[in-house]
């Protein structure tokens, strides 16, 4: 990834990590504070019989950051490309998920970031 292109996403990939970094704190360490105002469609009592589980959401969110910040760091250019695609991926294919599950805005606010992403990095 390499000219204007490439540094533009570069600069999405770095936001899409920085936004799943910001899913894990609250999915694992403001659960039942942070958690209940974005969360407002869930019962009150729900967040602390549900801190396990999102505790475990946060922490898969926390490796899809991972993936895409480590893409970051790699010097092949292939294998560059190759990581970020992979993990961009996974964050599109699990906002569609959640998007048909869950809530249709998951895939707007996770998946369309993480698309949006992965085109750059193939046209890069």
């Amino acid at each position: 990834m390499e000219g204007t292109l490439g540094i533009i996403a570069k600069i999405v990939i770095s936001v899409v990590a920085l936004e799943h970094l910001y899913i894990l704190w609250i999915e694992m360490f403001a659960w039942e504070t942070a958690g209940k105002k974005t969360f407002k469609s869930l019962p009150e009592h729900l967040f602390k019989e549900t801190k396990g589980l999102a505790a475990n959401q946060g922490l898969y969110n926390g490796f899809l950051a991972a993936g895409l910040i480590w893409s970051l760091f790699i010097t092949d250019g292939v294998w560059q490309q190759n990581i970020a695609l992979f993990f961009l991926g996974c964050i599109i294919i699990a906002a569609i998920f959640g998007a048909i599950t869950a809530d249709k805005g998951i895939f707007y606010k996770q998946g369309l970031p993480a698309l949006i992403g992965f085109v750059l990095v193939i046209m890069a």
